[in-house]
């Protein structure tokens, strides 16, 4: 699975003129799922994601992960505003137009978002999403800007040895 993260100060997404999901300061998280993933992958990208250290302690070094936010007297939590996209596992290496055969399924690449959202709901206070397969307007104020690639790929069967 992948997940291209950015630093926001704010962010929301749109489908048919309605805000359908809204965050102030946090991540907004672009999340793909690649033929071959599963709900392991899913989970082990979670995990990365609200451990990843992008925003600044108090020396300004990038010490703290969204996790963190909220954890100092009056700080708020932040937040996470997760929207599917499946071109981000597009085959751009030949041509001038992507291939999205890397690309999970449509009904696998919603039941894995839909699990990646109930995780995140499960472990943070503060998560909202894009809508799986809508024409989404994404707004946002990326701070920084501070963006990241996160990738998890399947595990591999172990290889047998011939005798």
């Amino acid at each position: 699975m992948i997940a291209l993260l950015q630093r926001v100060s704010q962010a929301r997404v749109e489908v048919d003129g309605q805000s359908v999901g809204e965050i102030d300061r946090g991540l907004m998280v672009l999340v793909c799922a690649q033929r071959g993933d599963t709900e392991r992958e899913a989970d082990q990208l979670l995990n990365k994601l609200l451990a990843y250290r992008v925003f600044p302690d108090a020396s300004g070094r990038m010490n703290r992960s969204v996790a963190d936010l909220g954890t100092q007297p009056g700080e708020e939590a932040g937040g996470l505003l997760l929207v599917p996209q499946f071109t981000l596992a597009a085959d751009t290496r030949s041509g001038t137009r992507p291939s999205f055969t890397p690309a999970a399924p449509p009904e696998l690449g919603r039941a894995l978002f839909d699990a990646f959202v109930a995780g995140a709901r499960s472990r943070h206070p503060v998560v909202q999403t894009g809508v799986f397969g809508a024409d989404m307007k994404v707004h946002l104020v990326n701070d920084g800007p501070v963006t990241f690639w996160l990738q998890v790929s399947p595990a591999q069967p172990a290889a047998t040895k011939e005798k």
